[in-house]
This record gives C-alpha cells, structure tokens and sequence, in this order.
C-alpha cells in the first residue's frame, strides 16, 4: 500500500530484415564519443539486408496479467539469463507484504494526486505484464498512485514523487495519465530499503508532453524488479529517463508503444554499478504506428569486483509502421578489473519503408589517447579520468533538464569518482609496500 500525503533523414528502402548484435565484456571499440546519437555514430551500423529466412515463425513477445501464465524461471530462459535469481527469488512467488511503501509528493495545484483500488480499471490500461514478477505485482497490489494533468494544462512545476521503501517486501503500482495536449514533468525518486516488485504506467495522450525521471538511489540492500510502459499518442512527445545507482539489483524494464502517426520518445539511461551491484535494464520499443521516431541513448560505468551491469535494447518496426525512424546507442565505461558489463541491441524490422534504423553498442576502457592528451597538458592521472567520465556522462545529463536532479547525479558521479580514486591510491601503497619488502 502506498501513502500520498500531498507535501530524420531521407526515406528509404529496405527489406525487412531481423539483426542483433551479442552481449559482451569488452568491445573492440575504445573511444567514447559524447556527441549527438540522432543517426548513426561512427562504427555502428544500419541494417537492409535480406528478409528473415522462411520458415521463421519467432514467437510474440508474450505478455498477460495471470502470473501461472509465467512458469518461474530457472536462468536459462533469454529474459532471464542474466539476473541472479537468487538475490530476487521472494519476488517470484506470491507473498504477504510485510514492508511499506511511503510516496512523498511535493506537485504543483494543477495535477491531481490519488490513491485508487487495485482493481481499478486504470491498472493495467497501458501495462501488460510480459515477466512473472510484473504479473505477481499487478496481481496482488491493493492500491495505486495516480499522478493526473488535465487536458490542455501545462504543469507549472515537477511533480516529485519521493517512494520511500521500508525493511520488508512490497508492492507498488503508478500511473501517469497527462491527458491530450497537456505537459508535465514526474521524477520518482526510490530511496530506503526494500524488496520491491512494481509496474509504472505512463501515458500520454494526442499532442501531449511528459518527461518522466526514474531515479533509483536505494541503500545498499535494496532489491527493486519495475516493468514500465508508456503508450504514446498521436503527435505526442515522451522523455523517459532512467538512473540507476544505488541497490543490490535493480531490473528496471521500459516498454513504449504508440496509438497513432507522429508519435516521438526519447529514453535516456545512466547507471554506475559499484562492487557487487547487479544493474539491468531491458528496453523494448514497439513500433506498430507510422511516422513514429525514438531515440534511445544508454551510459553506463563500472567499478569493482563483481560489479555487473546489463542492458538490453529491442526495437520491433512492425509491417505498419512505415516511415519509422529509430536508432538506439549503449556505451559501458569499465574502470576497474573485476567488473562486466553485457550490452544486447536488437533490430527487427518487418516492413520495407523506413526513415532510419540502426544500433551501436560498445564496452571498453579508458581512451588511452585521451588520458595522455589530458595528461601531457600538466593535469594528475586521477583528474584526468575524472574529465574523461564526466565527459562520457554530459550527453545524458544535460539532457535531463531538471537542475535539481542534474546538480544531485553530478554529486553522485564525483562521490563515485573519489571511490575509484582511493583504491587506485590504495593498489599503488600495496604495490610498492610488496616491492620493497621484496
């Protein structure tokens, strides 16, 4: 239970091709670029090559609201093989909550903040569940927040919603309804400790804009399993954004689709896994309308042993989707040994007219170029990476345009830069401590 006190280029054509490329730990490619993802960067690629081979009858994606339509996974599944199903495996099965959820709101007069019943038909009006833990969630939640903005209202302020999570497991449910040609900007910000499986819902209605910010900043023991959908209406501009920096696991799963023509999102990732974390975020983009753009833009870093980040990115242009324009962008700064980083983009694309399409993906290390560039200007070793990673990150946050989320990802990066330092610092006394004694 959750309480709410009020506090393209050119058309072109193609034929419908399937591509993926693999998950990996360390790419081929080495320099990072923070430039503009609008198209294609320099050694990624397009696709318009042959049709898929006949006979390839690949399954829909499945989704339902019954959870027994999930069998409970054993790791081997594809959505599930890179998770640590044992740090999760309360979320798998129905429980009895036994911790709480508190939702602070601080939003302006003209968006309307409720609670509603589970059972609600606004529950499940844009999510499907399409994994066992979604369903269990939307299955067992009592109420719902609801965050409105009336039709052709433009919100004055953000509305920030602080979801606090006590010791315990919960449920949580949210919906987003900005109604036609109105405008808002929602940030979720999970702190506190909790085991927590939840959906969020966001739409978007015929000439409508929202911006959304999922921030997870949980404590270090946190588990936090999220499906996440938007439903984009005709005309209608979304920007999703998604940080992830605290928890032990967080899986967040971002779904957009759109209801009709000139529909355009924008999803923006950041995360930086420390040692032990476990950070997933698996992306799915339907594309079934026409004349419909997104954009998707994830960054991560990682630092120390057994630090773990995954991303997947699925973007599905279906037969009547013509005109689609797409492109998707990971890039995985490794900063330490000991960390892995598996980064998976999927294109399929069923129809024969599109604007564009096209992914790249890339995990490296530092540029060395770049840090001896850095270096031969008279600039230390140690604040010659932090300018790198800064740089590495600009592109994302400066397009979060809320200053005061910005100003706290820009603390949080040099709290985490400082970390990386000290134990650079802290393996070179080691190094030289065994050398002498040698």
């Amino acid at each position: 239970m959750a309480d709410a006190p009020r506090a393209a280029g050119p058309a072109s054509t193609a034929s419908p091709v399937s591509a993926s490329m693999a998950g990996h730990v360390l790419g081929t490619t080495t320099g990072f670029d923070t430039g503009d993802a609008s198209g294609p960067a320099p050694g990624s690629h397009s696709h318009g090559g042959p049709a898929r081979p006949p006979g390839d009858a690949r399954p829909e994606r499945r989704t339902s609201r019954d959870p027994d339509d999930f069998p409970s996974p054993t790791g081997r599944e594809e959505d599930w093989r890179f998770t640590p199903l044992a740090r999760l495996r309360p979320l798998l099965e129905t429980f009895t909550p036994d911790g709480k959820v508190i939702v602070d709101v601080r939003a302006p007069d003209e968006v309307d903040i409720r609670n509603i019943d589970g059972s609600d038909g606004l529950v499940g009006s844009v999510l499907t569940p399409a994994d066992r833990v979604s369903a269990l969630a939307m299955a067992n939640v009592d109420q719902a927040l609801v965050v409105s903005v009336p039709r052709n209202t433009v919100a004055s302020t953000p509305t920030f919603l602080t979801v606090r999570g006590e010791p315990g497991s919960a449920y949580f449910h949210l919906v987003v309804d900005v109604a036609e040609g109105a405008e808002a900007v929602v940030v979720i910000d999970h702190v506190g400790s909790t085991t927590l499986a939840a959906n969020a819902e966001f739409r978007v209605g015929n000439a409508a804009k929202l911006t959304v910010v999922s921030l997870q900043d949980w404590e270090p023991d946190a588990v936090h399993v999220e499906a996440q959908a938007a439903l984009v209406g005709r005309d209608a501009q979304l920007r999703h954004i998604v940080v992830s920096l605290g928890g032990d696991l967080v899986r967040i799963s971002p779904t957009v689709r759109y209801s009709g023509p000139g529909g355009d999102a924008e999803l923006l990732g950041l995360y930086y896994a420390d040692a032990g974390q476990h950070l997933e975020h698996r992306l799915f983009v339907d594309h079934a309308a026409p004349h419909c753009r997104s954009r998707v833009t994830y960054k991560g870093a990682l630092q120390g042993t057994d630090a773990h980040t995954v991303w997947i990115g699925d973007v599905l242009i279906r037969p009547t989707a013509e005109q689609t324009d797409t492109y998707e962008l990971n890039r995985n700064l490794v900063l330490t040994d000991g960390a892995r980083a598996d980064s998976v983009p999927n294109l399929e694309i069923e129809t024969g007219e599109v604007a564009g399409a096209g992914h790249a993906s890339a995990t490296g290390r530092f540029d060395d170029q770049q840090l001896f560039y850095l270096q031969a200007r008279g600039i230390p070793a140690d604040e010659a990476r932090r300018l790198v990673v800064r740089g590495f990150f600009a592109q994302v946050i400066s397009q979060i345009r809320v200053p005061e989320v910005e100003e706290r990802l820009l603390a949080a990066l040099e709290d985490e830069l400082g970390r990386v330092s000290i134990e650079r610092s802290e393996a070179r006394s080691e190094l030289t401590d065994g050398r002498a004694g040698a």
